[in-house]
């Protein structure tokens, strides 16, 4: 028998249901061995995928560890687990949910602080009147080093946030934070801005592959099971299927040939049309009087192959 497909998923909180959503809008449903509160399941419509429940941290080690082979999971997580992300995890597919942005955030009466540069200067007033570098409170200790490093903000140290990190100004713990935030308003709560350049990264929930898991062909072709139907339903949700009757084919192709640049593509029976240009492109057919023209949303646009699955396979050397 052979070895299935190991899909790790958040097992708790917002990014669990956000991550059984995402399937279940792809139509695939998410059965969990021993009820709610298993750590096991798998989906219904595919075969051959093993579905782990773990942590959002968990998911990032074993992804980069080897130990699955696909996770659900943030980029920011992922991206402080490894020195080198992108040798040991391949992000296939941006999921729109999770999003969430890294910062750097300083107490909102440094009147005089508004950028790294201005962080730069403090920090090093700061050593030379107190003997102290500036601390910063943060869980993302890689992702803050390196963005420190390439700003030149050399005169600090880092204070290890076990708990609330935005509390820590306030605490008298560290005179700056790194810390994750969606809107902003948990650190504005503790008085902190953040910087206008101390944007680290802007995250969000990925489909990531494991590059040291050990891969079969089987378990390739289940990853291309997977995004066959993944894909083909991020692909239908913004398109619309354009139809006209037969006797009007020539009049449509003259119409519509200065679209085809601008993601319109041509099928057998008529457009598929992104949503935006739906209207302007409806528009041009009108003019050529080609009518009636009939409008539909696919569920579903299949396509022969999957180009992140492609970079994949070249990236494990299949």
């Amino acid at each position: 028998m052979s070895e299935p497909l190991i899909l790790a998923i958040p097992s708790k909180g917002r990014l669990k249901e956000q991550a059984e959503a995402w399937l279940a809008d792809a139509g695939l449903r998410l059965e969990t061995d021993g009820g709610e509160r298993g750590y096991r399941a798998r989906i219904r419509e595919l075969g051959g995928v093993d579905v782990r429940l773990l942590s959002a941290g968990d998911i990032a080690s074993a992804l980069d560890l080897g130990e699955v082979h696909l996770g659900v999971t943030g980029e920011d997580v992922i991206r402080e687990r490894s020195a080198v992300p992108e040798a040991r995890v391949n992000l296939l597919r941006p999921l729109g949910f999770g999003r969430a942005d890294l910062v750097v955030a300083a107490p909102q009466s440094w009147i005089d602080v508004e950028t790294m540069a201005d962080v730069e200067e403090v920090a090093h007033l700061y050593l030379a009147r107190t003997g102290q570098r500036l601390r910063v409170a943060t869980k993302y200790d890689r992702q803050t080093r390196a963005f420190f490093a390439a700003r030149g903000v050399m005169d600090y140290r880092i204070v290890e946030s076990a708990g609330a990190t935005e509390a820590a100004p306030a605490n008298g713990a560290a005179e700056l934070v790194v810390d994750i935030t969606t809107t902003g308003a948990t650190l504005a709560a503790n008085n902190l801005k953040v910087l206008a350049d101390g944007v680290i990264l802007k995250s969000e929930a990925h489909l990531a592959a494991a590059l040291h898991a050990p891969w079969t062909g089987e378990q390739l072709a289940s990853l291309r099971r997977l995004m066959s139907v993944v894909e083909a339903r991020g692909r239908g949700r913004g398109l619309a299927a354009l139809r006209w009757p037969p006797e009007f084919d020539a009049a449509a192709e003259k119409a519509t040939e200065p679209f085809l640049s601008a993601g319109v593509s041509r099928r057998s029976e008529g457009l598929l049309v992104p949503e935006r240009k739906l209207f302007e492109v409806a528009g041009a057919l009108a003019a050529a009087g080609v009518g009636p023209v009939s409008v539909t949303r696919p569920d579903y646009v299949f396509e022969a192959t999957s180009p992140a699955v492609d970079k994949l396979a070249a990236l494990l050397g299949m």
